[in-house]
């Protein structure tokens, strides 16, 4: 396998330098997979744009679907990113590994999010309609659901990049998912 160095500021185009420095003022550091983004002199504004576009989703919702589909695609630096993030928007531990596990035992409309997205991602789009109508039922519209498949996407993207390249996880290593322990 090609191994991907992590490329620094002074590696990268004019355009993904100021990408770097916005992430450094934001996040303190570039993390590894925006620097694998940034290979390209496009794909890493690109990435952002769409991970960043407004969303009927509430930033909790966003980590629900971000935790289920990177556990669909064993994505363990995604894992690890959204672990912290999630805590960061006040999930415990306990309730991010039901959520990596595609459901959740203490919010109803999360529970219908995460096995949406679950169900969405181990079907490749092909939607079990018990799925889609639990969704529907606890509260969630049809624009949610575009919603909901456009953050999918958004997040397969990065489990793909991660899964092909490899790069070094610089986020406190999320712990496997063992079901026994949910």
């Amino acid at each position: 396998m090609s191994t991907f160095n992590i490329l620094k500021r002074e590696d990268v185009s004019a355009n993904n330098q100021a990408i770097f420095d916005n992430l450094n003022k934001a996040l303190g550091f570039v993390p590894n997979l925006y620097a694998t983004y940034a290979n390209s002199d496009t794909a890493l504004e690109n990435y952002l744009t769409f991970a960043n576009a407004k969303t009927s989703l509430s930033a909790k919702e966003k980590e629900v679907v971000n935790l289920a589909v990177s556990q669909v695609n064993d994505c363990i630096y995604c894992l690890s990113a959204h672990t912290a993030i999630g805590k960061m928007n006040g999930f415990t531990d306990a309730q991010i590994l039901e959520l990596r596990a595609g459901f959740s035992s203490v919010n109803e409309k999360f529970d219908a999010l995460a096995k949406l997205a679950k169900n969405i991602t181990e079907n490749r789009g092909k939607t079990d309609q018990d799925v889609l109508e639990n969704y529907f039922n606890a509260g969630y519209t049809q624009g949610n659901l575009i919603d909901t498949i456009s953050l999918v996407g958004d997040k397969t993207i990065s489990n793909y990049v991660h899964s092909t390249t490899q790069v070094p996880v610089d986020f406190p290593v999320a712990q496997p998912l063992e079901l026994e322990t949910i």
